[in-house]
């Protein structure tokens, strides 16, 4: 599987806001921290905010914030949300499916069963477990 940089913003940014989880943190200054664009991450943080799982405050001394404590969210959670729009393959689509394989098809009940034992593996993990601070920087 390979997850989209949506995703990877995303798990930067809740692994960082959890390294401090009393600090706010702009999207500025994440962008920053990551070398990442600041629209595409304020996309993500939007969509983040939006599922409770960050809370985000305008103005000085505003930014986000983990909503909830980092043991209660779990990663595969968090790829869910984020890889929401995306199929593993074609014909994992609910429109558009183009693939002339598909009525006779035996692989795709094997990427099924794979794709749920991803995220089934990302469930076993919090947040919590993969949090950073800079100071761990190698």
């Amino acid at each position: 599987m390979r997850l989209t940089t949506f995703t990877d913003f995303g798990l930067r940014a809740l692994m960082r806001l959890a390294g401090e989880p009393t600090r706010a943190f702009s999207t500025a200054e994440l962008a920053e921290e990551f070398a990442v664009s600041r629209h595409h991450l304020a996309k993500v943080i939007s969509v983040l905010a939006g599922a409770g799982l960050i809370a985000t405050r305008r103005g000085g001394g505003g930014g986000a914030m983990l909503a909830r404590p980092a043991d209660q969210i779990r990663l595969g959670e968090v790829v869910r949300l984020l890889e929401a729009d995306q199929v593993l393959v074609e014909c994992f689509a609910p429109a558009g499916n183009l693939c002339t394989l598909t009525p006779r098809c035996r692989l795709k009940a094997r990427l099924a069963k794979a794709e749920a034992a991803f995220l089934a593996e990302l469930d076993e993990s919090t947040l919590a477990d993969c949090i950073y601070t800079p100071a761990e920087k190698v």
